[in-house]
């Protein structure tokens, strides 16, 4: 009888504590939907440097160092003829004595995107930053 019991406790304690999960995930296809193409674009870049001091508010400062650093360029980009992108970005920042932001400088050559055109065989064999230079690497690797 003992053994019976014993054999039956066993039995739901295991049966009890373990879990059955099984999980699936599918993606559909759509073949009716266009394939993405790489796009390439000109940038316009200014001649002249811009520098800009950023002094964080506390609702900036909580989402972090690198949100502090985006406000910052977002904040040039748009006092100073409302560019895409600062072109040789140079961030300094500083902190106070409690390891808090204190502020943001921002400097870089401003530059707006144009003539945005789809990659194709002629663009690629006629620009040469596309091509890598085999040269370099089998050079290293024989030394």
């Amino acid at each position: 009888m003992r053994k019976l019991f014993l054999f039956a406790i066993l039995a739901i304690a295991t049966s009890s504590c373990s879990t059955l999960k099984n999980t699936a995930t599918t993606h559909d296809f759509n073949m009716n939907a266009p394939y993405t193409v790489p796009v390439i674009a000109d940038l316009e870049i200014s001649e002249n440097r811009i520098l800009h001091a950023y002094l964080p508010p506390k609702n900036v400062r909580r989402g972090g160092t690198q949100n502090v650093i985006n406000t910052a360029i977002r904040e040039a980009l748009a006092t100073n003829g409302n560019a895409d992108v600062l072109v040789g970005l140079e961030t300094q920042v500083r902190f106070n004595a409690m390891k808090k932001i204190k502020s943001v400088v921002v400097t870089g050559y401003p530059a707006k995107y144009e003539n945005f055109r789809q990659l194709n065989e002629e663009v690629w064999y006629s620009t040469p930053y596309f091509h890598v230079q085999h040269d370099n690497c089998n050079a290293s690797k024989r030394r």
